[in-house]
C-alpha cells in the first residue's frame, strides 16, 4: 500500500508584506510542500484586516479589506474559512509571516506581548497541539507560538532582532538567535520556527527557510 500523501494546512493573513501575509514566504511554503511531495490546504480568518497599505507609499489606506478575500489572491481561490479547520484532517499546519500574521492573526504588532489572539487562530492552533500534531511559523508568526504556548517554555526563533526576542521571551517563550534559512524545532511542543524576512533576506534564503521548515513539519508527523 502507498504512503498517504501528508496534507498541511497553510494560514494565510491577507496578501502583502505591511497588512497581510508575506507573498515571497507564502508562496515558498507552499511550493516546498508541493516539492515534499505532500497537498497544502489553505485556510484564513474570514475577518475584516486591522487595517490596509498601499505598499507603494507605504501609506495606510481609507479603505477596508477582509482577510480571506485578499488571502484568496494567493491560493488561487482554493482556500477556507479558517472556523471550518479540523486538525483530524491535516497533519500539519503552518502560518507564512508578514505583518499580516502580527496584524490580523494577533495583534502583536500593536500591542505586543499584550496581543489578543483571532479565536479561529487559537482553535486551529490548540486542536493541532492536543492531537499532537506539528506546527510551523516563519517571520513574525512565532509570535503566536509565543503567545499560546509561552507558559510551556516554547523555544522559537525570529532571527536576530533583539527587541522582538525580548517581547517573546516576555511571555515565557525561549528564543535563539539564527541566521538565514536556519530553524529551531522544539520537539516535545512540534513546533518548527524560521526568521525569513526577520532578517534582511533574498528570495532564494526565503525558500531555504521554508523547505528547511516543511521538511522538518514532515520528519515531525513520523
Amino acid at each position: 500500500m502507498a504512503d498517504k500523501t501528508l496534507r498541511i494546512a497553510v494560514v494565510l493573513s491577507g496578501c502583502g508584506v505591511y497588512d497581510g501575509a508575506e507573498i515571497h514566504e507564502a508562496v515558498c511554503t507552499l511550493l516546498a510542500i508541493s516539492r515534499a511531495g505532500a497537498e497544502a490546504v489553505c485556510f484564513a480568518p474570514n475577518a475584516p484586516q486591522a487595517h490596509v497599505v498601499n505598499h507603494l507609499t507605504g501609506e495606510e489606506a481609507p479603505e477596508t479589506r477582509n482577510v480571506l478575500v485578499e488571502s484568496a489572491r494567493i491560493a488561487r481561490g482554493k482556500i477556507a474559512d479558517l472556523a471550518t479547520f479540523d486538525a483530524g484532517a491535516v497533519d500539519a499546519l503552518i502560518f507564512p509571516g508578514g505583518f499580516g500574521a502580527a496584524k490580523n492573526l494577533c495583534d502583536f504588532a500593536f500591542k505586543g506581548p499584550g496581543c489578543a489572539v483571532n479565536p479561529d487562530v487559537e482553535k486551529a492552533v490548540r486542536t493541532m497541539r492536543a492531537a499532537g500534531k506539528p506546527i510551523g511559523a516563519l517571520c513574525i508568526a512565532p509570535a503566536l507560538m509565543a503567545k499560546l504556548f509561552g507558559a510551556e517554555g516554547v523555544e522559537v526563533t525570529i532571527g536576530s532582532d533583539a527587541g522582538t526576542a525580548a517581547a517573546l521571551e516576555t511571555l515565557g517563550a525561549r528564543h535563539t538567535v539564527t541566521g538565514h534559512g536556519e530553524i529551531v524545532v522544539d520537539r516535545k511542543l512540534k513546533v518548527v520556527t524560521s526568521p525569513c524576512y526577520m532578517l534582511d533576506a533574498t528570495v532564494a534564503q526565503i525558500a531555504d527557510g521554508a523547505e528547511n521548515t516543511v521538511r522538518a513539519l514532515i520528519e515531525l508527523t513520523r
